[in-house]
């Protein structure tokens, strides 16, 4: 959808800036009346965030937005990897789910293209989202130039460790690359398997991580998200070199990680199994909340210091489904997911990790959050996530790719032939 990510400074207006600003053209503002668009009943919620706190906050969420009066909300959670196949489904069917959480950007995108979307460009004229980047509304916009989505939270990747297994270990937070391979050398050698993944079960894409850092840390950001929008490929030398550094850090896997989906590794990281984790915050949501506060995390190593630093930083929210027939109840509803209010009690009964979109919403200020804060205020640059910066289509390939190559490094052409292959059918279409 984007032809570039906001940068980090202008991302950071979307969770700093308090007064309002100028609306991009092209929004449509009208929509049906009451009477034709109500279809009786509550509006549903199809949530995929699914891990017990997460689902917890979501319950706490629509709770307080029944206790308001007006048009009330069901929530219906689905598990996080069933979703996401069945979202295409979810939109398609003759009575789809009113209102989805999702993503903004170019998946959102890829459906608005379809019409599988609901214009919700009045919303965005309204005072709960006055505040809101220019950023934030460009991401939240189809090509079409239609406001499709309303964003809540957005969060952060990083190394995630436990504070006191580095201290037990005598080891500190690594800067650059060489840095990293020489911290991974030491854990190997007390016995610890350096790096865990969580790219097994239904959680593939995690492995997508190190494909998205190490393209950006080399070749940079607006070169990954052309590459992902098809205007390079594959198999070209400069994605070769992202899998020449990769293998260099491979002996230090996990040997289970293509076993473990990412909440059985964050286990495995919190009991001290393995050193580290290159994870989104989300992960938070399947640990101990009394655990938290010895979780900390390191950028990604600087491999070349000529390249801009970017990092990842997706945001998270709704878009609603063009064929609900509750299209009034559902803006009623996206509007209070705009608001402060609600931003902080999904916050609050969540692990606590991400960070509100709304520019008037707090934190929760601990340690972890205002060091991540800083981590994505400090960017060049900031990237989704591969899915996010494709489509959801083109993120089985990668997950297909990625897996074969942790199993065989040694057929790293072959497998780069087969994921161009694969990635020019889904650009094709």
């Amino acid at each position: 959808m984007n032809s570039s990510a906001p940068s980090r400074r202008r991302f950071l207006a979307g969770t700093g800036a308090v007064g309002a600003a100028a609306f991009l053209s092209g929004c449509v503002t009208s929509g049906p009346s009451a009477k034709t668009s109500s279809g009786g009943g509550p509006v549903t919620l199809q949530s995929n965030l699914s891990s017990p706190q997460a689902k917890k906050a979501m319950e706490d969420l629509v709770a307080a937005f029944n206790k308001r009066g007006g048009a009330e909300a069901s929530l219906n959670t689905v598990a996080s990897e069933t979703f996401r196949t069945q979202l295409p489904t979810y939109l398609t069917s003759a009575q789809p789910p009113d209102l989805l959480t999702w993503y903004p950007g170019s998946v959102a995108d890829s459906y608005a293209k379809k019409d599988l979307l609901l214009d919700i460009g009045d919303l965005w004229e309204k005072p709960e989202l006055s505040g809101y980047s220019e950023a934030l509304k460009t991401l939240c916009t189809s090509s079409a130039g239609k406001k499709v989505f309303v964003p809540a939270t957005y969060y952060w990747w990083g190394c995630f460790y436990r504070k006191s297994n580095f201290a037990k270990w005598g080891v500190q937070e690594p800067k650059t690359w060489d840095e990293f391979l020489d911290l991974c050398d030491t854990l190997k050698s007390k016995g610890v398997a350096p790096i865990g993944l969580g790219a097994g079960g239904n959680t593939a894409w995690v492995a997508s991580s190190w494909f998205d850092y190490l393209n950006i840390r080399i070749n940079g950001a607006r070169y990954h998200r052309d590459l992902l929008a098809g205007k390079h490929r594959f198999d070209d030398p400069e994605v070769r070199k992202v899998f020449d550094r990769w293998s260099e850090a491979l002996p230090y896997f996990d040997p289970d990680g293509t076993a473990l989906a990412f909440q059985d590794a964050t286990t495995a990281l919190l009991q001290g199994r393995t050193g580290l984790m290159l994870i989104g915050t989300f992960f938070a949501d399947s640990a101990p909340k009394d655990q938290l506060d010895d979780i900390d995390f390191f950028r990604f190593p600087v491999i070349d210091p000529k390249v801009p630093l970017a990092e990842e930083g997706p945001t998270d929210g709704y878009f609603a489904s063009a064929r609900t027939g509750h299209k009034d109840e559902v803006r009623e509803l996206m509007t209070y997911m705009a608001t402060a209010e609600a931003q902080e009690i999904y916050l609050k009964g969540s692990s606590g990790t991400a960070l509100p979109t709304n520019p008037k919403a707090k934190d929760t200020g601990t340690p972890l959050v205002k060091k991540g804060r800083a981590l994505i205020e400090s960017a060049a640059d900031v990237t989704q996530f591969f899915n996010r910066d494709s489509s959801d289509a083109l993120q089985p390939t990668a997950d297909t790719a990625l897996t074969r190559f942790l199993a065989k490094p040694k057929e790293i052409g072959s497998i780069l032939t087969t994921w161009q292959r694969d990635a020019q059918k889904i650009w094709g279409q």
